[in-house]
């Protein structure tokens, strides 16, 4: 595998592209270094899940490019952005990625401010009189 594999993961308002190819296991974020930039541990462990099922924690070097969201969004946009690039790597993968849970879109998002109220559900004080 001398070519390199993109993939896309999303969440909540969170994108995470990435390019993995055949390497060492170091992974850059925006620039930074992966430890660095998620510094806490459950995230980190949290984002290289799909690689440790895969057995490949340092077969691979990925390159991040993330933005919108805050942290954790974009932790679950990379988790499922290095799913979709194993399975390009090896389909048979996609059993234990899947019952992991590794490969759904976590569909939930914020609700939308509706209009004639403070908020998404909130409504006004309601007054009799």
């Amino acid at each position: 595998m001398s070519t390199s594999i993109l993939a896309t993961g999303r969440r909540k308002t969170s994108v995470a592209s990435i390019r993995m190819q055949a390497g060492s296991g170091t992974i850059k974020v925006n620039g930074r270094d992966f430890v660095d930039y998620f510094s806490g541990l459950s995230i980190q462990n949290q984002i290289l899940r799909p690689l440790e099922i895969a057995n490949s924690v340092h077969a691979y070097d990925v390159v991040v490019k993330t933005n919108g969201g805050g942290i954790n969004g974009q932790a679950g946009a990379l988790r499922l952005a290095l799913s979709r690039a194993l399975l390009q790597v090896d389909e048979a993968l996609r059993a234990p990625l899947k019952q992991e849970g590794l490969l759904t879109r976590d569909p939930r998002m914020k609700e939308r401010k509706k209009p004639g109220q403070p908020g998404a559900r909130k409504r006004f004080q309601f007054s009799k009189r």
